[in-house]
């Protein structure tokens, strides 16, 4: 049996959004959809069903659609039922005069904790669409993004797109002699040169995805500052998270921290294995 795609949803929106993104994600896999509202208490869960379901069946009639209800703690519940999941889809709900800029305490917590890649969906319209033709992955030093960037050819593959591999990377502090150092003082610094490292995180995905069309950009600068600037031009961006050591749940770190709050397309965080 597939496993589903599962989007909560809390009739606001920004959850409605990420249901018609994840209704259209299903279709491309070829998943089911799986709609799920958890509250501790909320009398109005039934219509939270129904008009969501609505919205599925309107924009994509051939997928396998379920729900269910459950009345307990959103985090804990979206979490569960993340360990059986194809993907977490969540809206991003912010508060106050940034809304759409702050992410909710809830999907926060989820793309902290799940055991699946979790999405958040956010953006204007034309980030949800397709219509960049781009999806954006971030590649760190070391074997983190292993996961993460398998996810995002995948995405890439199914959605007939370009993927762009992003790879940020600064000097270490003390690598400039003087201030006027050229930047292959830096380079000479790294273990390995940055273009390696992105062509080593990107070689076996590379074989699985021959025909796949491939943008490499090597950045001296914030990984967060480059992320975000190659999202402008995206339909996903898709980072890697690291387990905690000794912890339950994903340490998601600044930079995740910053594009999961500032993003302007959807983004995807993909727990390492």
């Amino acid at each position: 049996m597939t496993i589903p795609l599962v989007v909560g949803i809390d009739g606001s929106v920004a959850s409605l959004e990420a249901v018609d993104w994840a209704a259209g994600e299903a279709v491309r896999h070829g998943v089911p959809l799986h709609l799920l509202h958890a509250a501790a208490r909320d009398h109005e869960a039934s219509g939270v069903i129904d008009a969501a379901s609505e919205r599925v069946r309107a924009c994509a009639p051939a997928v396998r659609l379920s729900s269910e209800v459950l009345n307990e703690d959103a985090t804990a519940a979206l979490v569960d039922k993340g360990r059986n999941a194809f993907a977490l889809v969540l809206g991003s709900r912010g508060f106050g005069d940034l809304a759409g800029m702050l992410l909710g305490s809830v999907s926060l917590a989820v793309a902290a904790r799940a055991d699946c890649p979790v999405v958040v969906v956010r953006g204007a319209a034309e980030h949800r669409d397709g219509r960049f033709g781009s999806v954006v992955v971030g590649v760190e030093e070391g074997e983190g993004s292993g996961t993460a960037v398998q996810f995002a050819f995948r995405e890439a593959h199914v959605r007939h797109c370009r993927l762009v591999a992003v790879h940020a990377w600064s000097a270490p502090f003390g690598a400039f002699p003087t201030p006027q150092a050229p930047s292959w003082y830096a380079l000479e610094a790294h273990r390995r040169p940055p273009a390696q490292v992105l062509d080593d995180a990107l070689r076996d995905a590379s074989e699985q995805y021959r025909d796949a069309s491939v943008s490499r950009r090597v950045i001296e600068g914030p990984a967060r500052q480059a992320l975000l600037e190659a999202a402008s031009e995206a339909d996903l961006l898709v980072v890697g998270a690291r387990k905690r050591q000794g912890h339950l749940g994903l340490q998601l770190g600044l930079i995740n921290h910053a594009v999961l709050h500032h993003a302007p397309c959807p983004i995807a965080v993909v727990p390492r294995i």
